[in-house]
């Protein structure tokens, strides 16, 4: 794993806290739950409870604050 990305794997794998993550190409936004080293992937559940599984390169963490709408 490498660059900022690798803090959302370590976040999630060793410290056990789900990060709120958002895919770069779909805009979607979930929160991790487990990495894959081999795949460079991370496992991700969307808010309507559905799993998906992400590139790392693809994730970026979303920010606590959030506009209200």
């Amino acid at each position: 794993m490498k660059g900022p990305h690798s803090d959302i794997c370590d976040r999630t794998e060793r410290k056990d806290e789900r990060v709120k993550v958002r895919n770069r190409n779909t805009g979607e936004v979930g929160l991790s739950f487990g990495c894959t080293i081999e795949g460079d992937t991370v496992q991700v559940e969307l808010s309507d409870g559905s799993l998906d599984s992400w590139r790392e390169d693809d994730c970026e963490e979303v920010s606590g604050k959030q506009p209200e709408a």
